[in-house]
């Protein structure tokens, strides 16, 4: 099967091992390694993908915080830095639930997207997984970069 035309469908992983919102960080923590994976889909209770934790996202527990740069100008405050992006890091750091540590409003595909496709989400966006969704964005499967290497490598035998 050429890597042309191949589907999202033949290679995604279907129901895949996902969290809640208000799940726990510890309890993701132990999924991911039971699971021998680096992320998954967060879903609400209609299974609508509403974002992915990675171990990316949880590793910002353990960064170090660090302050937006301001210069004070005649007694004011000028931040040189978004105050948002400094207020999503601190969020991160402090987490306790999936929601605080998620990435919000992720990059979903379709079932029936061709695998090209995924392909370049992937590397444009600089993503490891696609959530793969129906018609209705509920989660049916997750298509990662070991999957894409799957296509790769049956290609190549060919």
């Amino acid at each position: 099967m050429a890597i042309q035309s191949a589907f999202v469908q033949n290679f995604m992983t279907a129901n895949p091992v996902t969290a809640k919102p208000l799940d726990s960080v510890e309890t993701v923590l132990k999924l991911l390694e039971e699971q021998h994976i680096s992320g998954l889909p967060v879903v609400n209770d209609n299974n609508e993908v509403v974002g992915v934790v990675s171990e990316t996202d949880l590793l910002f527990k353990e960064r170090p915080i660090r302050m937006p740069l301001y210069l004070t100008f005649l007694g004011s405050v000028i931040y040189l830095e978004s105050l948002d992006k400094f207020e999503q890091q601190l969020k991160k750091s402090l987490g306790m639930l999936v929601q605080d540590v998620m990435t919000p409003e992720p990059i979903n595909i379709s079932v029936d997207a061709p695998i090209s496709e995924a392909a370049s989400l992937m590397l444009d966006k600089q993503i490891n997984r696609l959530p793969v969704v129906d018609q209705d964005n509920k989660l049916i499967g997750i298509l990662t970069r070991s999957d894409l290497m799957r296509v790769l490598r049956l290609d190549a035998a060919r």
